[in-house]
């Protein structure tokens, strides 16, 4: 399970696609080797990103709300499954405006979270647009670690149905998850799940590497010993 109590560090404001988090490390990996995982939170403008960032990593509501231009990054050292985890979890900006500065930070993630608000129905129907953008940059994994999140089930003004959304979701095979940033309402669940699917992904291409690279060649001949 997640520790809240987990260690977190300070917050870094980023503005153009220039940083990379570190990912397969080689050749060696073990249950006590940490692993740097880099997860990108996506969606329209207003949807809560920022505010479900701060739950996650601080818990405590953010309030003061400020459209993040570009992306933000907070980090959060966690253990899932007895494997200590760094998480460098990026928030990105929802407007229109900056959509081709957010897709340059795709590049390198582990795990996406797409974030839609529940009263707001075109933050919904935004969500296929958000999804087709970044796989763009993932060719060859429709099956990439997602999870969504439909953010302020606090709020009565409600547009977009539970069975609505739960639909598009099981339509795609992604994990859905009804969240409250304000309430801290399954945020922990939601990046909990999200980040077992990425730590998975990452052990199978790890997997995948060391047995390529320790693969014998039994048809090469035996080299003779000296008389």
């Amino acid at each position: 399970m997640v520790d809240p109590s987990a260690g977190q560090e300070k917050e870094e404001s980023v503005t153009e696609g220039k940083n990379e988090s570190p990912h397969v490390q080689v050749p060696f990996m073990n249950s006590s080797k940490k692993v740097d995982l880099k997860i990108i939170i996506i969606g329209a403008l207003g949807v809560g990103k920022t505010s479900l960032l701060h739950q996650f990593v601080h818990k405590t509501f953010f309030e003061d709300y400020r459209t993040t231009l570009g992306a933000s990054i907070l980090s959060k050292h966690i253990v899932i499954d007895n494997t200590p985890l760094k998480l460098q979890i990026w928030d990105t900006g929802g407007q229109e405006r900056f959509r081709s500065m957010v897709s340059t930070f795709y590049k390198g993630s582990d795990g996406c979270m797409l974030a839609f608000d529940v009263t707001d129905m075109e933050s919904f129907e935004s969500l296929d647009d958000w999804r087709k953008d970044f796989l763009e940059f993932i060719p060859g994994e429709q099956d990439f670690p997602m999870v969504v999140l439909g953010n302020k089930i606090d709020l009565k003004e409600r547009q977009v149905s539970k069975e609505t959304s739960s639909l598009w979701c099981k339509e795609k095979d992604i994990p859905y998850f009804e969240v409250s940033a304000k309430n801290d309402i399954n945020i922990v669940q939601a990046f909990e799940t999200l980040v077992r699917q990425a730590l998975a992904r990452y052990q199978g291409i790890l997997e995948n590497y060391l047995t390529d690279s320790i693969k014998l060649t039994p048809n090469d001949p035996p080299k003779k010993k000296c008389c």
